[in-house]
């Protein structure tokens, strides 16, 4: 039998430092591939499978990241991630109408596509809600909206103008916040006064968000969200805290990892839902009502550093696994065992 191979793309600071530094230990036959490359589906022709962390605000990944895995898929090889794993990915509209479908445990999400529509349900709800544009990640264009007056004015600008991705002004006082508690630098906050006069590459690729309102219930009570994730039946979570005066814990910077935080229930919660989506990979958000966990949103990418404080994870029987452990290798894993069974 011939020995497999896979392609990486590398990208620093991502999983593929990760994924690089395990094919080498394990002596797992691996090149690095540029995605960006015209020729890229020549240039994986000797590859069995492809890793490539795309991200959800490179706006080089958001014109064709998606595609190409799709296409990969198409022709038979192994991809993470694959199309199940990232259909949804920053994609907060597809994740209502998916997990809905599921019969998933979620927070009551509202989704209109004219303005008569919109402007109905306002007269016959009540507040407050959280809006939400589709893309955005760490907390990025979510607010909470006190009365029908503030959700009247989103509604004819979503049915209007539109909405910027990239909220120049509130990511300036969420770097000065981070700078305040000593999580970035003066020179990031530098950069954030910078960009009130120049916008991201993304903003101006992306475009404006219009065309759709989008509002979830508030659910209050909650100083912490619980964010679980699920990579080839082993789950691990940590307990992200709200910001000082807010409701968003996303983004946030303030974590605990100590097993006992978690309730074991919520743990078999995200196996099973993981398992009914197939998904490599899948991160979930939960916040809670009456002490019922109740899911915000998905997602198959996150930021690694954090997770290599969590203290052990547990396996798809519910058994604990006490130590450190690195689970971008167990998406190494996933592919060379998929690749593997078609050799």
């Amino acid at each position: 039998f011939r020995k497999l191979k896979i392609a990486i793309h590398n990208t620093k600071g991502k999983f593929s430092d990760d994924w690089i530094k395990y094919c080498e230990r394990s002596k797992i036959p691996y090149k690095l591939v540029n995605c960006y490359d015209d020729n890229i589906i020549e240039n994986l022709s000797d590859c069995d499978g492809l890793l490539w962390h795309f991200s959800h605000n490179n706006p080089k990944d958001f014109l064709f990241g998606k595609q190409l895995m799709y296409s990969l898929e198409t022709a038979g090889k192994s991809v993470f991630p694959d199309f199940k794993t990232m259909w949804h990915f920053d994609d907060k509209v597809g994740q209502k109408y998916l997990l809905e479908a599921v019969d998933a445990q979620i927070v009551h999400t509202f989704v209109f596509y004219n303005k008569s529509d919109a402007m109905k349900w306002l007269n016959e709800t009540t507040f407050p809600k959280v809006f939400k544009l589709r893309k955005g990640a760490g907390s990025q264009n979510v607010r909470l909206i006190k009365n029908k007056s503030e959700a009247i004015n989103l509604v004819n600008q979503a049915f209007g103008s539109g909405f910027r991705q990239y909220e120049a002004l509130s990511n300036l006082k969420e770097r000065v916040r981070k700078y305040r508690l000593g999580k970035t630098s003066f020179k990031d906050v530098a950069k954030g006064v910078v960009r009130l006069g120049y916008t991201t590459d993304f903003d101006k690729t992306a475009g404006r968000e219009k065309g759709y309102i989008y509002f979830q219930e508030f659910i209050p009570n909650n100083d912490h969200d619980i964010r679980v994730i699920v990579i080839d039946e082993k789950a691990f979570a940590i307990k992200r805290m709200v910001r000082e005066n807010d409701f968003r814990a996303s983004g946030s910077g303030n974590i605990l990892f100590e097993k006992e935080l978690f309730n074991i229930d919520t743990i078999k919660l995200s196996l099973d839902l993981n398992k009914k989506l197939n998904s490599q990979c899948l991160v979930i958000d939960y916040v809670f009502k009456d002490n019922k966990p109740l899911i915000v949103e998905i997602s198959y990418g996150y930021t690694k550093e954090p997770y290599y404080n969590c203290p052990g994870y547990w396996d798809k029987n519910l058994n604990w696994h006490e130590g450190s452990f690195n689970p971008q290798h167990w998406m190494v894993d996933l592919i060379t065992k998929q690749i593997g069974s078609k050799l």
